[in-house]
C-alpha cells in the first residue's frame, strides 16, 4: 500500500462524514470515493497532521467495527510512529466500545464487536475490565510515544464527542 498521495483533511472529514461518522465538524457528501477504501482511509487517518483526524479513528471504529478487519494489514505498512497511533486508537475503540456497549447499542444498534488485536504487540496484560484496560492502553502509549499527553483523557474524550454526536442525530 502505498502512501505516497497525500490526502487531505476536507477529503478525510467528507470520507468521515459520507461513513455517517459526524465526529468532525464539515464534512460534506462528495464524489470523493475515500470512504470507499477503508484500509487507505483508515491508514490516512493514522497519517494524518491533524490530532484531530487521527483521534477520529475511534469514532470510526465505533460506528464501523467492520473495518476492524483491515487493521492488522493496515499496520504492517506504516512507519513506526503512525503503526503505534494506530493501535493505540484502535486499541481504545476496542476498551470503549466494551466500556459504552449499553449506549451504543441504544444509539446504533447491535453491532459487531471489535476484536483485540495489539495487546501483543503493545505489550499489555489485559485484564477482564475495560476501564483498566483503557488505562493501561494510556500509560503504555504515553511510555512508547515519549509524548506526556493524557491518553486516557484523549480516548474518553473520543467516545464522549461521539456518544452526544449520536444523542442528537437520535433527536432529530
Amino acid at each position: 500500500m502505498s502512501h505516497s498521495v497525500e490526502v487531505t483533511g476536507a477529503q478525510l472529514a467528507n470520507a468521515l462524514h459520507m461513513l455517517g461518522v459526524n465526529f468532525i465538524m464539515g464534512g460534506s457528501n462528495d464524489s470523493e470515493a475515500l470512504h470507499r477504501d477503508p484500509k487507505r482511509m483508515i491508514a490516512a487517518l493514522a497519517d494524518s497532521k491533524e490530532a484531530r483526524l487521527r483521534l477520529s479513528l475511534i469514532p470510526l471504529f465505533l460506528e464501523h467495527p467492520e473495518f476492524s478487519s483491515h487493521v492488522r494489514e493496515v499496520v504492517h505498512t506504516l512507519p513506526p510512529r503512525t503503526r503505534l497511533i494506530l493501535q493505540c486508537y484502535y486499541s481504545a475503540a476496542v476498551w470503549l466500545q466494551r466500556v459504552h456497549r449499553s449506549k451504543l447499542t441504544t444509539f446504533t444498534g447491535e453491532k459487531q464487536t471489535l476484536p483485540e488485536q495489539f495487546s501483543r504487540d503493545l505489550n499489555l496484560q489485559i485484564t477482564d475490565d475495560p476501564e483498566t484496560n483503557l488505562f493501561l492502553l494510556a500509560e503504555r502509549h504515553r511510555e512508547l510515544s515519549g509524548e506526556k499527553v493524557n491518553w486516557l483523557g484523549t480516548y474518553k474524550h473520543a467516545a464522549q464527542i461521539f456518544i452526544k454526536g449520536l444523542e442528537i442525530k437520535s433527536r432529530g
